[in-house]
Formats: C-alpha cells, sequence, structure tokens
C-alpha cells in the first residue's frame, strides 16, 4: 500500500514517515514537476504562501497535496526545512542550526502571568469574549493586557457575539502559530500531555477537561462581523454600538 495513502492528513509527515516516504516511494516525473514549480512558488514569496494560490498557478489537473508531501520530506534532514503554518507554507531554518545564526540581542520583554494566561485561554476557548475570559481566570480583565496581546499579532479581534451588548470576539493569528512552532491550532498540548509535563499538580476536580481548540477563520453562527468601527475603540471599550 503507498505510505501517501496511509498518511491522513498527507501534511503531518514526522521523521520516520519522511524517510520511509522516500525509501519506498519515488514521485513520478509528472510529480516531479509539481514539486519544482510548488519549490519556486514557495522560496519566491516574501510570506508563508496559501494553497489556494499555489493551486491557481499549478497546470489544470496537477495534484499539489503529494507534491508537498514529497517536497517536505525530502527537505525534512536538510538546513533548511519545508514547513506548514495552517494552510500556508513557508521555508525556515531548521531548529537544531538556530544557534549557528542566531546573534546577541537585548532581551525582550516577556509577558505579564496574566497576559500568558489570558493568551492560553484564547488560544483554548475561541472564539471567545472579554467576559468569557474573566469568568475562565476568576478575576477582571485590565484593558492593558488585552492590548499587549494584540500588540504582538498574536491575538485578533474576530467578530462580535450575538448577544445582549454585542461583545468582541477574539481569536489567534498565523504569528501566533509560527512563533509557538505550531502547524494547526489542534496541536496544542492536551490534558495528558499537560499532565506529562508536570503543569497540573494534586488532584483536579471531577471532570475536569481541556477543550479541544480551533481557530477557524470563517466566523462562528453566534458570531457577526465586526463593522466598520475602528479597531482600536471595537477593543478599547468593549461596549456595544450607541
Amino acid at each position: 500500500m503507498s505510505l501517501l495513502a496511509e498518511q491522513e492528513p498527507l501534511f503531518d509527515l514526522k521523521a520516520a514517515d519522511a524517510a520511509a516516504l522516500l525509501a519506498r516511494e519515488k514521485p513520478s516525473e509528472a510529480q516531479r514537476e509539481v514539486m519544482r514549480l510548488c519549490e519556486a512558488m514557495i522560496f519566491a514569496a516574501t510570506e508563508p504562501l496559501d494553497e489556494d494560490e499555489m493551486r491557481k498557478r499549478l497546470p489544470q489537473g496537477a495534484e499539489l497535496a503529494p507534491a508537498l508531501a514529497y517536497l517536505r520530506a525530502e527537505y525534512f534532514a536538510r538546513g533548511v526545512n519545508l514547513v506548514r503554518v495552517g494552510r500556508k507554507w513557508m521555508f525556515r531554518t531548521a531548529p537544531d542550526l538556530a544557534y549557528v545564526l542566531s546573534r546577541e540581542q537585548q532581551e525582550p520583554k516577556k509577558l505579564s502571568r496574566a497576559a500568558m494566561e489570558t493568551l492560553a485561554i484564547v488560544a483554548y476557548h475561541q472564539p471567545v469574549t472579554r467576559a468569557e475570559i474573566e469568568d475562565i481566570r476568576g478575576v477582571a480583565l485590565s484593558k492593558g493586557t488585552m492590548d499587549v496581546l494584540l500588540e504582538t499579532g498574536w491575538v485578533r479581534l474576530r467578530g462580535r457575539r450575538r448577544a445582549p451588548g454585542r461583545p468582541v470576539t477574539y481569536g489567534t493569528t498565523e504569528a501566533f502559530l509560527l512563533h509557538f512552532g505550531l502547524e494547526q491550532i489542534s496541536d496544542l498540548p492536551g490534558l495528558d500531555e499537560l499532565k506529562g509535563a508536570g503543569l497540573f499538580d494534586g488532584r483536579l476536580p471531577k471532570g475536569f477537561g481541556v477543550p479541544q481548540p480551533r481557530d477557524d477563520s470563517a466566523l462562528m453562527e453566534d458570531e457577526e462581523p465586526l463593522g466598520d468601527e475602528p479597531l482600536t475603540e471595537a477593543f478599547a471599550s468593549d461596549m456595544p454600538e450607541a
């Protein structure tokens, strides 16, 4: 059976899968040509390249998924890796070589504990409102905390909840995935992984669980567009429109 057929989804190749794919299967000449086209497009792009954009530039009938799977496997052991962020692709320095290219620089200011807790809540519970964040944390959320997260580019305004007051909803961004080395938001650790990392001490309340994170770009049924109000006003007050 084809290893490509066994992969679901095709893009989630690990080290062993990459080696096995290259050892057991060789791309056809047609697939090689699609690989070359994808490689050229991703290399020339100034930012992560969307799969839909690549499909527009490929010959009719060309299969993108196998080409990216083969290309990613071939780059796995090189100094530059092909990585995916959401539905976008980019070339990035291999993680184990980062020390070679690093430069001494001023240590960036760390996020406060409140900001880290808020970021975690947004990541796992999105789309989430300010009131929902406060309810989960059990304390009021200062305006400055959300401002900091918005300025980092890791959190974005999604829309407004279809509820009294039309509160703003928040979610994570591609920059969040890129910074934390995630291909998709579902790669965030679950409860068992968090326990294994020692982040939970003692007995947990009965029924305690970690939600399955999702970051669909489309608005949910209970969300509506922000409208034309200035973004600063939208999150500065987080109050209903007059």
